[in-house]
């Protein structure tokens, strides 16, 4: 399988987000020096769940840039968030309410709100400045109930079942799961391995884990291996993720990451810098036109 179909807006690809709305998101974090998506008026710790709203709000402003042409956004994508803690449900707030995969041109026009946020650059005498920049919001941070990733991800194939079948020969859907917990209804390998044996004409469907653990260790990005990996519930997501096509293998090269053909979209104990850029890797094309 080759991951290597064009994507245009005659064949477009998709990304869905599965996020973790657990009560334990609550637990705050210390966001990492020059980090960009911290509100002008914020204290200077986010919530798990605030981080990662604003990292997937950040990266879906970079698709939505990434698609913009001179007439237009060009839908190149459908886009999905679906949110799990009490229940699981998509997570788009305002008009895009009860959405599940959006074509990437109406989320360009459909933000909730445009907030300010403040940036750090560099000032040009080796310091750094805060720049105002404005920040679209679709997805808030939400964090109650449990942790039921295998209704999540049972509620993901069924919604790539349907969008495969009108999608037969795109590039693979891309998944994106991130979670800070255990899974409270069951073992998810079962249902992570079903959601993966989907396939178009050019490769299965990619699923790729990010785990932001509570453990106060040194992260680890795409390993290729669990030897490093510190307890059972890292191996087991680890063992869920998908390996890196070997285009995504030649950004994360670029990018400085050591990687192999065994390397899996996994990433264990992350700050949100270091989600910000799996994000980016896990969702930059290959072929788009």
């Amino acid at each position: 399988m080759t991951y290597s179909a064009e994507i245009s807006r005659q064949n477009p690809s998709c990304f869905l987000f599965l996020i973790d709305q657990s009560a334990s998101m609550i637990e705050r974090q210390v966001p990492s020096q020059g980090e960009a998506d911290a509100p002008a008026t914020n204290t200077p710790k986010k919530t798990k769940a605030q981080g990662v709203a604003d990292a997937i709000n950040r990266l879906l402003q970079n698709l939505v840039i990434k698609c913009a042409k001179s007439e237009g956004v060009r839908d190149y994508y459908s886009v999905g968030v679906l949110g799990y803690g009490q229940g699981v449900r998509p997570a788009f707030g305002g008009i895009l309410d009860g959405r599940e995969l959006v074509p990437i041109s109406e989320i360009a026009n459909s933000p909730v709100r445009i907030e300010e946020r403040t940036k750090k650059i560099d000032d040009g005498a080796g310091g750094l400045v805060d720049q105002v920049i404005k920040f679209p919001i679709w997805f808030e941070p939400v964090a109650s109930g449990g942790t039921p990733m295998c209704r999540a991800f049972g509620q993901a194939k069924a919604l790539l079942e349907t969008w495969l079948a009108e999608h037969p020969d795109s590039f693979p859907p891309i998944v994106i799961s991130i979670t800070d917990g255990e899974s409270t209804d069951g073992d998810p390998s079962k249902p992570a391995q079903a959601l993966k044996d989907l396939v178009t004409s050019d490769g299965n469907v990619l699923l790729f884990n990010v785990h932001l653990s509570s453990r106060h260790q040194t992260p680890i990005e795409f390993p290729d291996s669990d030897l490093e990996l510190p307890d059972q519930y890292a191996k087991l997501l680890f063992g869920m993720s998908s390996i890196l096509p070997a285009y995504m293998c030649e950004i994360a090269k670029e990018e400085e990451y050591n990687v192999s053909a065994e390397t899996r979209g996994f990433v264990f104990n992350a700050d949100m810098v270091s989600v910000i850029r799996f994000l980016d890797i896990g969702t930059r094309p290959s072929n788009l036109r």
